[in-house]
């Protein structure tokens, strides 16, 4: 049997390391959501409601996905904590992935999202067949528009979110980056 390509589990990046999810992040996760809800409820539908049963699930999910090449689900850890989460998702088609991040309340506006997601950029086009790289986010959620903007990014449309906001206007915008040429 052949193995698939995939990121590496444990990836540093300037003050950041991501690292694939453990069953043993779920107190620390948990902890990093429930602090940061205010913050994180208006962009991120997932936060609403959120329990231990969320955490597990999600836990859950990220293992069986990262087996299965749909989602690659990272911790962002900093000076030895959880202080958010990244990921690449499949779910733009074929050729691209999405990246998706949050950072804990306390330790926004430090670059924390932009040096996980330039780390994510450099995973992605690693894979074969991965052409570009989208980040998607509610019109209104100024601040998660600067992290493609460092980046180079390049705002390619606007489309309505599947799962909007509840802060939001339910419009996304997107960014694109494509695969440097050789």
């Amino acid at each position: 049997m052949t193995e698939r390509p995939e990121p590496d589990e444990v990836i540093t990046r300037g003050q950041v390391t991501l690292r694939s999810y453990r069953e043993d992040d779920l107190d620390p996760l948990l902890q990093a959501v429930t602090e940061s809800l205010d913050h994180l409820r208006p962009w991120m539908p997932w936060a609403a409601n959120y329990t231990r049963q969320s955490a597990a699930g999600f836990l859950a999910r990220s293992a069986r996905d990262w087996a299965d090449g749909l989602e690659y689900n990272y911790a962002i850890v900093t000076d030895g904590a959880l202080a958010g989460g990244c990921g690449l998702m499949t779910r733009i088609g074929p050729g691209g992935l999405e990246i998706g991040y949050w950072v804990h309340r306390a330790r926004t506006r430090r670059g924390l999202a932009t040096m996980a997601s330039a780390a994510l950029v450099e995973q992605a086009f690693r894979l074969p067949g991965v052409d570009r790289v989208e980040i998607i986010h509610d019109e209104l959620n100024v601040a998660s528009g600067g992290v493609p903007r460092k980046l180079g990014f390049t705002e390619v449309g606007r489309q309505p979110l599947s799962d909007p906001a509840p802060g939001g206007n339910g419009v996304g915008v997107v960014w694109r980056l494509t695969r440097p040429v050789a």
